[in-house]
Parts: C-alpha cells; structure tokens; sequence
C-alpha cells in the first residue's frame, strides 16, 4: 500500500506564554516565561507555590456560558485550541465528508480539578450520604475532549484519546498521521489538553521531588542543562494541529505550515519515573523516527528535547542525541521550550509539536532560556549548541521534537518543509 502524504494546515493553542498562535510564537522567540505564582488556589503550604498558568483567556469567546459547567478546565482548554486550529485551517466544516474528519487528543491526567473538588465535597458531607453531580464522570473522564470536540463539529471519524503520561500527545499526532496516510481519514484535530495545576498535582509531584521549589525566582526556575536545575515547572494548557492529507489539503487551496514527515515510539523498559541513564529509549525513539521518515541523522537541523529541567533526565537525553546523531550533534541545534512553558505535561508534546512546526516555516530556533551556570560534574557537553537564553536564525529544513512519559513511554516526531 502507497502511504499518502500528510501535511499540517492549521494550529491552535492555549498556553502559559500566549492563548494564540502569534502570541505563542512571538514570545516563545523572545524569551519569555510562563511562570509565576499559582492562582489556581492558596499554595502558601506548599512546598512549590508557583507554576506556569494560562493567563488572560476568555473561555467565552469559545464556548457559551452555560456549557462551561459541564467541563472540567482541561476540556475547556481543548476547546479553544481546537476552535483555533479549525479556524486557521479555514476549511469550510458544511462541505466536508465528516465521517473522514476525525479527532485524536492526549491527556495525562484530564479532569483532576473535577476529581478534588467532587471526593472534597464528598468526604466533607459524607453524613448527608453519597452526593455526587451528574456531570462528576462526564467531566472527569479523560477521553471527553476528544468527544466534546467532535460533538462540536458533528466530526464522525476516528476519536479518541491517547494516555501515555508525558508523551500522549505526541502519541495522538502518531496516531494521527498513521490513520491520514493510510488512507483511514481526510483530516484529523491532533493535539492534547492539560490542567494539573491542582493542590493534588502539585502536591504529589512536590511528594515525588519532580518539581523546582525555586519559589524566589520563578520566572529562572525551568532551567534544563544547567548545574543549578532542581525539578521541571508544572504547566497546563492545549495545543491542536490539523493533519490533512496532502491531495485533500492541496484540492482546497490550504495554506501548508510543514510536512509530518515521521513519527517513533519506544519504551525504556527501566523504571516507573526515571529515564534510561545512558539513554536507551531515547536513542531507539528518535532512530525509529528517522526509519519512518526515510531520513537519516543528518538531515535534522532542529531538536526540540524533552528537557524538563531535571537532573537525571537532561543528561539521559543529551547522551541518547551524541549516540544516535555522532559528529552531526555539533552541528545541531538544540534547545528546550519547556524553559519558557513549562512542563505541560500530557498537553507537552502538542505545544512543542507546534513550536517545531513554526521553527521550520520561519528558520528560527527557539533558545534554552536561564542558562547561568554549566553542570560539568554530570558530563553535559557543552560542545553542544543547546541555544542558549537567545533565539538563532539558521535554516531548518527539517526539526525533531521529542516527548518522555512516566512509565518509559518515548514518542518523537518530525517535521520538515513542505516541497511538492
């Protein structure tokens, strides 16, 4: 069977530096980060009292008053960059064969502030018996965005939601891309949603030791490669890109920001939150990437890591991209948006799939923002352009972006220019 070409013509996303693609990408660019103090609730007795949270969004704009009590904030979230992604498109919805549109979203957790605040009013009433909303579980759920989204638009096609802790949405994005090519759909919202900034996110990753505590500087607090690096920063948000198979996309006069070119999967298979120390899965995601692509290590220009800011996991990372890539690592870029986000979690791999995506159309690397310090006691080699606290003009023909989960799971995909 011939795959057919996909190619990506639409984007959306709700984050903690901008609720719009402009505004994403202009202070993705420039340098900005999302983090400050946690609104969400009183973090005052909280081991971390800051996080990077969507900021100034009108959920109105996207969705009428009266439905928002039936979504939890991370459907809400997914609502919004779906709408924008539909948008920016421009397909007309009315014309379409909506059984060929489908929708495929990661999430992590989903409905974790629905969760805490149904239990909480439970425990607290318990005496009165058992009272729960009806909207408790439709709310919760983790595969209701995908659903609410099609609901939306009457899309008929294939949907459903990836889980896959960290990587599931670039596990949606594979899947995706695997059900385009093989001729399964037309189109496909492809993304994930996230909003774990809750007094149960935040305080179990505090118990786990994964975040910073950096509480005097926030804003410095997600720096992945350097000495000083204590925890990734805890962030939510969605992002959507519409996959459209090329012969579709190029009947309807669309606008083509890049071509997904490939995607991998693998697993560590080492432990239930670290990563391979040397590695192992990292090297065999990124390889198995370039295998589905048809390229080799040296038609990368751009790696987008996973980069959270972690001691361990950074250097994994940067060990696995000198294996699998040899001499031409030098001549890479690298940097981690993450630095500026923060880490969205099951909503990550969509956000940087996006920034990748913009890295190739506007031959511009994002920088490793609040680097100050090298780490030459883990062996960071920084030969290594890892783009640091500064944005670089160069030509990306084509950028890997790469997202790691709890549980071993390692999702990669790329990007490259679209050519006839």
């Amino acid at each position: 069977m011939e795959l057919k070409r996909v190619v990506i013509t639409g984007l959306g996303a709700v984050s903690p530096v901008g609720n719009s693609i402009p505004e994403l990408w202009k202070n993705i660019v420039n340098g900005v980060s999302g983090a400050g103090p946690i609104t969400h609730f009183d973090a005052s007795l909280f081991k971390t009292k800051f996080a990077c949270e969507v900021k100034d969004l009108n959920v109105e704009e996207y969705i009428d008053r009266k439905d928002l009590r039936k979504m939890d904030l991370y459907t809400q979230y997914a609502i919004v960059a779906a709408k924008q992604a539909v948008n920016d498109a421009g397909f007309d919805v009315a014309k379409e064969n909506l059984d060929r549109i489908g929708v495929i979203y990661g999430v992590g957790i989903g409905g974790i502030h629905t969760f805490e605040e149904e239990v909480g009013y439970y425990f607290q009433n318990k005496d009165k018996g058992p009272r729960f909303s009806p909207f408790f579980i439709p709310k919760m759920i983790a595969d209701i965005a995908a659903g609410q989204i099609s609901i939306i638009y009457g899309f008929r096609g294939p949907n459903f939601t990836t889980t896959s802790a960290c990587a599931s949405s670039s596990h949606a994005i594979s899947d995706a891309f695997n059900y385009i090519r093989m001729g399964k759909a037309d189109i496909i919202l492809a993304g994930g949603a996230e909003a774990a900034v809750s007094e149960a996110g935040v305080g179990g990753f505090n118990a786990m030791k994964a975040i910073s505590t950096r509480n005097d500087d926030p804003q410095g607090a997600s720096r992945p490669f350097s000495a000083s690096r204590d925890g990734f920063v805890m962030g939510e948000g969605a992002g959507c890109l519409i996959l459209e198979e090329l012969e579709h996309a190029k009947a309807r006069g669309a606008k083509i920001y890049g071509e997904l070119a490939g995607t991998g999967m693998s697993a560590d298979a080492y432990h239930m939150t670290a990563s391979h120390p040397e590695g192992l899965g990292a090297v065999m995601v990124m390889k198995n990437a370039l295998d589905d692509a048809g390229m080799v290590p040296e038609d990368i220009d751009y790696i987008n890591v996973h980069g959270t800011s972690t001691p361990v996991g950074d250097v994994s990372e940067e060990r696995a991209i000198k294996k699998l890539f040899g001499e031409h690592a030098y001549k890479l870029n690298i940097s981690s948006t993450k630095s500026m986000t923060g880490h969205l979690l099951g909503a990550a791999g969509a956000i940087e799939a996006i920034i990748t995506t913009l890295s190739v159309l506007h031959d511009t690397v994002p920088p490793t923002i609040n680097h100050s310090d090298d780490d030459e006691d883990e062996e960071l080699d920084y030969n290594l352009n890892f783009t640091f606290n500064k944005a670089q003009k160069r030509v990306v023909n084509a950028a890997l972006s790469n997202t790691f989960g709890f549980g071993g799971h390692n999702a990669c995909v790329i990007v490259k220019k679209f050519k006839e």
